[in-house]
């Protein structure tokens, strides 16, 4: 493997890593993460499907289950490649007031 698809995947890690345990992600961390999917692709080091399963083992190993089961079998669809679909918990939201 080379050092440039070994740097994805120890990103990925600490990414989905910090997600999963409720933390934030710097915007800097995803965007030159993604930064590396493509160079990693214009560099025919990959093929997107490849990178893709890349982040995928290292999603699974942080929330238990693939992109695809969080967000659905099309997620690429929505989140074109080389997007990280790097979305934190959903905060807790407790009404105010009793009306």
């Amino acid at each position: 493997m080379s050092a440039l698809l070994k740097e994805l995947e120890s990103r990925w890690t600490t990414m989905f890593t910090a997600l999963a345990g409720g933390d934030d992600v710097p915007p800097s961390l995803r965007l030159r993460t993604e930064g590396l999917m493509e160079a990693a692709l214009l560099t025919g080091l990959a093929k997107p499907e490849e990178i893709d399963a890349g982040m995928d083992d290292c999603y699974q190993r942080a929330f238990g289950q693939s992109l695809a089961e969080d967000f659905g079998d099309d997620w690429r669809d929505f989140y074109p490649f080389p997007q990280i679909p790097a979305a934190g918990l959903r905060a807790p939201v407790y009404p105010s007031t009793s009306d």
